[in-house]
């Protein structure tokens, strides 16, 4: 079933034809073997990179390519159907990218963002903690002021960081970090954002988690002990950490829908395929109502869990508020990534529990999206607080 894309202009077609091209040339058909192995495919995020798909929606003033942000997640979509590790890596990119983006200073712009934008730089995104995941304001890691110069310098005033991160994508083989940090006792308003480089003194880093699914993609945990950042680390104010990790959440989550719907995708595709093919009791399985309705009932789940996202991105490239929506989309559409690719094992029975078709592999996938950025739990919790705002605002 081909995707019909409804895009803003010509220039954003023919940036999915490119997309498409690559995904065939250089991430499709290296995906399973990769997976298996639990390979990194580096050299991909650089060759996105050079393509200008790492810095879709950022300023072209700095290396990117101001597009809006309902053409970058169709891209995030695309490259998730080809292989989930490039496309939710290309999420996590963009996500650790946004508090230099928006909230840095034009310096630091000038300095940071070019090589993040053109593929030399890849980025992680340091929220969680082995204790705080969903609990994001409980966070422990501390950044306390303290000489942020090399190691024997002198009149330097900075900070120095302490404490653990777990769960992070892009763990161990990132250029930069992202990091949310407490600066003072004040709960949520405690919290400070910096820019860590890879390589800085007293970063480290945990084995790579052993995960169900998403093999080439590393997880682990980033350590600092006694890491020393400069002045000029910091990004936005003091305090406002906790802002800017929910204003970059509000758009990871709409990248997380891309890729649940980009999954999705592609085990409905394998699923119509095979049952359109394979043949019992003299006729297509396809034709056979209870996997005709089943084929239905994915397409449509898919459809209205693009049309959602689709409709948050919109808003958020009109400047209205979009985080409840973003949060609607992001549970629904992985929950409905979790039920199409345990149908479309269903459809293809024993052939799709194994490995000579990706919808074992595509499962696998999907649960992650139900956990990351934001349990869907939490998703649930922050649609029903919006909803009684609403409520409370017009006097129910």
């Amino acid at each position: 079933m081909t995707v019909e894309r409804v895009l803003p202009t010509g220039d954003a077609h023919d940036l999915l034809d490119l997309v498409r091209d690559l995904i065939g040339k250089e991430v499709a058909p290296r995906a399973a073997a990769d997976e298996s192995a639990g390979r990194f495919p580096r050299e991909v995020f650089t060759t996105l990179g050079r393509a200008g798909l790492l810095g879709l929606p950022y300023p072209e003033e700095h290396g990117g390519a101001a597009q809006p942000y309902e053409v970058y997640l169709q891209v995030v979509e695309e490259l998730a159907a080809g292989w989930l590790a490039v496309g939710l890596g290309l999420s996590v990119h963009t996500l650790s990218c946004f508090p230099v983006a928006a909230y840095g200073t034009a310096e630091q712009r000038a300095a940071l963002l070019p090589e993040m934008l053109g593929g030399e730089w890849l980025g992680a995104y340091c929220l969680s903690e082995p204790q705080s995941g969903s609990d994001a304001a409980a966070l422990t890691t501390r950044a306390v002021p303290g000489d942020g110069g090399p190691a024997g310098s002198t009149g330097s005033t900075g900070y120095t960081v302490d404490g653990v991160k777990a769960w992070i994508t892009h763990g161990g083989v990132a250029d930069f970090y992202t990091l949310m940090a407490r600066t003072s006792a004040d709960g949520a308003r405690g919290i400070s954002c910096f820019h860590v480089p890879a390589g800085t003194e007293g970063l480290s880093f945990g084995a790579p988690e052993r995960k169900m699914g998403m093999k080439s993609s590393p997880t682990a945990q980033v350590r600092f002990d006694g890491v020393r950042l400069a002045p000029e680390a910091l990004l936005g104010s003091e305090g406002e950490g906790f802002r800017i990790a929910m204003a970059a959440l509000d758009g990871g989550r709409l990248g997380i829908a891309a890729c649940a719907v980009g999954v999705a995708q592609a085990a409905f595709e394998t699923a119509t395929a095979y049952a359109a093919e394979r043949r019992q009791f003299g006729s297509r399985i396809i034709d056979f109502q209870g996997i005709g309705f089943m084929l239905a009932d994915m397409a449509t789940q898919i459809a209205a869990a693009r049309a959602l996202y689709l409709d948050a991105a919109r808003l958020r490239d009109a400047g209205r508020p979009y985080g409840t929506r973003a949060a609607m989309a992001k549970l629904f559409a992985t929950d409905m990534c979790m039920k199409v690719t345990t149908d479309a094992v269903q459809v293809l029975g024993g052939y799709g529990y194994v490995e000579d078709f990706p919808v074992e592999r595509h499962m696998r996938e999907a649960k992650v999206l139900q956990i990351v950025e934001g349990t869907n739990q939490v998703q649930r919790l922050v649609i029903g607080r919006a909803l009684a705002r609403e409520a409370g605002n017009a006097g129910l």
